[in-house]
């Protein structure tokens, strides 16, 4: 996509206004716009849009509505609304939204549309680069963004295993990391859990492998959860529940725009993605509940639900991982309805025993207003894990606590790294807000990027 920022002295302004600012504001405007304004009825509610004549009828400014400052429910992304309601040409701020860089995201975020499959109407608007603000970052973390809703919103019959690691291959080959692809019976041999979950599609299951950065560098890797489709295998989803699998992949596609933000930043790290790339499907061979599978670290898994799928694929990844001593793990998965019963789809939850880590990604949430929520790893309940007659089950039975079920049974395969962070995102925008359209969504890689950001610089 075109860049967002263009610079012209005939941008046109566009004033942002609140419910208690626009009484000052209409006393400001020329006598014509005051009447046009007061005609149209504009009383800068939030999202409000009225675009002002000149008196040759070209648009000589454009009025905004924004939440009052002291409100609680503020949407910082609100500005993202706008390309959507402007007509084609250049545009400026004239006055500062609640948060002026965040507001210049939300602009360049606001023009995407998903247009592989018909013909969209891309907004064709640009912003002039408000003051103080980075373009050059602001276009990365657009990029990296929209990265991952295409990922995400492609459809299954065309994102595989196959075209997930090709996505993957193109990124590495554009930052010129290294790229390598465990595939058939070496996977099996060594990566027996992403092997059994994969088996039984006629689309070969995969771990795909990144490398980028001076191997001098602090090791930063991540783990994104790839499955391209999920039935539920033999615990096959009813049919609302797998409307829209093809998100499954969303952890996958969230650390791919993440280590596209990184390798472009050319942050200080020896970075490292690892993403197990597996439908999840039904057939003769497919993995059956009470099957017992020894995973690569060696922990025996039962399998107490196929359903349960994504903590497989992600332990064997994890446990590779693990092997190098990273000093940060970051896994990224479309895991538990849990999560979603307690936080909803907007606020993923975190899981992590580093306090610091926390305070920072909690901190980094806020800013980057990419919503994450602590949540405990909880010990009493790492029992529950317990089999019969394996090491562990993949899912216990009973409904209770199951994002921490999940994030406790993926903790059993991190043991050296220095610092671990689990992310249960949705990647998924059910209804369209501003900046954020309806479909494949980039979640928690903007605000792990800023704190890698911070720390690696």
């Amino acid at each position: 996509m075109p860049s967002v920022f263009e610079t012209s002295p005939a941008a046109i302004p566009i004033s942002f206004v609140t419910k208690s600012s626009w009484d000052q504001v209409v006393e400001t405007l020329p006598a014509p716009q005051r009447a046009f304004a007061t005609a149209c009825a504009f009383a800068a509610k939030p999202g409000a849009y009225l675009a002002l004549p000149a008196p040759d009828g070209a648009i000589a400014q454009v009025l905004f509505g924004l939440e009052e400052e002291s409100a609680r429910s503020r949407d910082l992304f609100r500005p993202g609304a706008l390309p959507g309601l402007l007509p084609p040409g250049i545009y400026r701020f004239a006055n500062a939204p609640h948060d002026v860089r965040l507001a210049a995201l939300a602009f360049a975020m606001g023009r995407y549309r998903f247009a592989r499959y018909r013909k969209a109407d891309r907004p064709d608007v640009r912003l002039v680069p408000p003051e103080g603000v980075d373009a050059a970052e602001i276009e990365r973390i657009a990029d990296a963004a929209m990265l991952a809703r295409d990922l995400i919103n492609t459809p299954s019959n065309d994102m595989g295993p196959e075209e997930l690691a090709a996505a993957a291959q193109a990124l590495a080959a554009e930052f010129g990391a290294s790229f390598a692809c465990t595939i058939g019976t070496e996977l099996e041999k060594n990566f027996p859990l992403i092997h059994a979950v994969g088996m039984a599609s006629n689309r070969a299951p995969r771990l795909i492998d990144i490398g980028w950065g001076n191997p001098d560098h602090p090791k930063v890797t991540l783990v994104g959860k790839g499955v391209c489709f999920d039935t539920g295998g033999l615990d096959l989803k009813p049919s609302s529940g797998m409307l829209i699998m093809k998100k499954d992949m969303g952890g996958a596609a969230n650390v791919l725009a993440l280590a596209r933000m990184v390798m472009d930043a050319k942050l200080n790290v020896r970075l490292r993605v690892l993403i197990p790339a597996v439908e999840n499907a039904v057939a003769g061979n497919a993995f059956r509940p009470l099957d017992i599978f020894t995973s690569r670290k060696g922990i025996t898994v039962e399998i107490g639900n196929t359903d349960a799928e994504g903590r497989l694929v992600l332990a064997d990844a994890l446990a590779l991982a693990d092997e190098e001593k990273p000093d940060l793990l970051i896994d990224l998965g479309t895991l538990t309805g849990a999560a979603r019963v307690a936080l909803g789809p907007d606020l993923p939850p975190f899981y992590t025993d580093d306090e610091t880590l926390a305070a920072d990604v909690a901190r980094c949430a806020v800013q980057e207003n990419d919503p994450l929520w602590r949540m405990p790893l909880w010990p009493p309940y790492d029992s529950w894990l317990d089999s019969k007659t394996a090491t562990i089950t993949n899912a216990p039975s009973g409904g209770f606590a199951g994002s921490i079920i999940c994030a406790l049974f993926l903790q059993r395969f991190v043991e050296q790294a220095k610092s671990w962070l689990h992310v249960d995102i949705y990647g998924w925008t059910p209804s369209a807000k501003p900046a954020r359209t309806e479909g494949g969504e980039c979640q928690a890689a903007r605000a792990i990027y800023a704190l890698l950001s911070e720390r690696y610089a």
